[in-house]
């Protein structure tokens, strides 16, 4: 007959490990997704932590029967999966937002969608980038620096270890401007050559007058937009593997700023 024994400072390490696990499963852009049954996640993250406990051997984790400290070490598991997964989701945030600055250029302003992401209205180009970005993410297998990251994390930031220094705060503050440079470099081939259109129109407009520059100019921005967000497909293929290639040392180097 088999016995199964577990102690309580094996129950608290097995705590600490799931809770890291399900804060990222819940932030990461791949299973954050609402169409995603809650129970589903919460059952991948305890998959996820039977099978790492143990490989990850952490025997060294102080034991702490007392409720402040543990209290403490729950939140800072919480904390580090949350800013993990919010690490990638800028990443996609800049994306998004590079469609949502191509569509409002092309006069898809109004034109929005419901992201099942974050049950927010984005521009249709928006969630067309987005679910491209997603495609590209998963078709070269960047999905896998989660699972590296994840084990990862646990050796450079055991757990009660996390400590949310000003060197992490710069990090993600960098992430966050970085967005901003996707989302321009992602958008700039539409933006340009729409602004050459817009620049175009004006002088039909000052040099033909009678011309209902107005009618002409809407279809006229949505079919050179299209051609252009086509046109530039292949360049944004090999900068999203290029962008995603890096995600996974930058996740590393978030790591090693938080132990």
């Amino acid at each position: 007959m088999t016995n199964f024994s577990i102690s309580l400072p094996q129950l608290q390490i097995f705590f600490l490990v799931f809770l890291r696990v399900i804060a990222i499963v819940m932030t990461v852009p791949v299973f954050s997704s609402r169409n995603i049954p809650i129970l589903f996640r919460v059952g991948l993250g305890f998959s996820m932590s039977v099978l790492l406990v143990p490989l990850l051997k952490l025997t060294e984790v102080p034991f702490f029967p007392d409720v402040i400290p543990f209290g403490i070490g729950v939140l800072s598991e919480i904390a580090l999966g949350i800013t993990i997964g919010l690490s990638v989701r800028l990443v996609f945030a800049g994306i998004q937002l590079a469609g949502q600055l191509a569509g409002f250029q092309m006069g898809f302003a109004i034109v929005n969608v419901m992201d099942p992401l974050t049950s927010a209205q984005v521009s249709i180009v928006a969630q067309l980038k987005y679910l491209i970005a997603m495609l590209i993410f998963l078709t070269i297998n960047a999905h896998h620096w989660f699972l590296r990251a994840l084990v990862e994390s646990f050796r450079l930031v055991p757990p009660f270890g996390f400590h949310f220094s000003a060197s992490v705060m710069e990090f993600l503050m960098r992430l966050g401007g970085g967005m901003f440079l996707i989302a321009i470099k992602v958008a700039a081939p539409v933006m340009v050559a729409l602004l050459l259109t817009s620049v175009a129109l004006g002088l039909v407009a000052r040099t033909v007058p009678q011309m209902n520059i107005f009618i002409v100019a809407f279809p006229l921005k949505i079919v050179i937009g299209l051609l252009f967000l086509a046109f530039s497909l292949p360049y944004l293929l090999s900068f999203l593997k290029q962008l995603f290639g890096a995600m996974g040392s930058d996740i590393l180097l978030l790591l090693k700023a938080a132990g």
